[in-house]
């Protein structure tokens, strides 16, 4: 296994049994599956403050409701792991993903690659089951690469990754190259701010788009 590879994510990956000879698709959760702004930005009001959407950073734009100050930036991490600890299993599902993963399973096996602190993994898994997502789930710590690479060493099929973060593209494309990257930004407030990562080979705008692709990819490489 590559020491590259966080020491919380190794014990993971060897209860994931990826078999070489069914195409593979690795997909991100938070503003892939998940609607990770809307559910924060539920937290915030709960917690009077608000998200003011200068940018696509967390900080500077999460704002205290009483005199639009920014949160500090130490506080952040903090707030994040609230907001985990208590919402994590509550985020609403992207509209179609539950929907055209189970039709994508028929053609290709399916893993959850999640940067999410392990510590909330079962709280993520709960989610995923509670809203028809049942496949195998890594708690990702830092870059996705060398995880995608040590996923699909062994696969004789295409393999697909889906990522709303352009650097977790360029990771991938750094160390497992061979795996076509998909970019997708589910909140359209997001997407308008973010260009196609330079990194993806094709940004697509909804999960229909995606099954559509991936089945077209899977079938031509037949």
């Amino acid at each position: 296994m590559p020491v590259n590879i966080h020491e919380a994510v190794k014990p993971q990956l060897t209860g994931i049994d990826v078999d070489p000879d069914r195409p593979l698709i690795i997909s991100d959760a938070d503003e892939v599956l998940f609607n990770f702004m809307h559910g924060l930005e539920i937290f915030l009001r709960e917690n009077d403050m608000f998200f003011d959407w200068s940018s696509f950073a967390l900080h500077g734009n999460i704002r205290y409701n009483e005199d639009k100050s920014p949160v500090a930036k130490e506080t952040i991490p903090g707030l994040l792991d609230q907001f985990f600890d208590t919402h994590c299993h509550k985020i609403p599902a992207v509209a179609g993903a539950a929907e055209q993963l189970e039709k994508l399973s028929q053609k290709a096996q399916i893993v959850i690659l999640s940067n999410i602190p392990p510590q909330y993994a079962d709280k993520r898994r709960e989610g995923l089951v509670k809203n028809g997502m049942d496949f195998p789930l890594i708690a990702n710590v830092g870059a996705k690469g060398h995880v995608v690479e040590y996923l699909t060493r062994h696969l004789k099929h295409p393999s697909f990754f889906i990522d709303d973060i352009p650097t977790n593209h360029s990771s991938v494309l750094k160390h497992a190259k061979h795996v076509e990257r998909l970019h997708y930004v589910a909140d359209d407030r997001l997407s308008r701010m973010l260009a196609q990562a330079e990194d993806s080979h094709v940004r697509l705008n909804s999960w229909p788009d995606i099954h559509n692709h991936i089945v077209q990819k899977i079938e031509n490489s037949r």
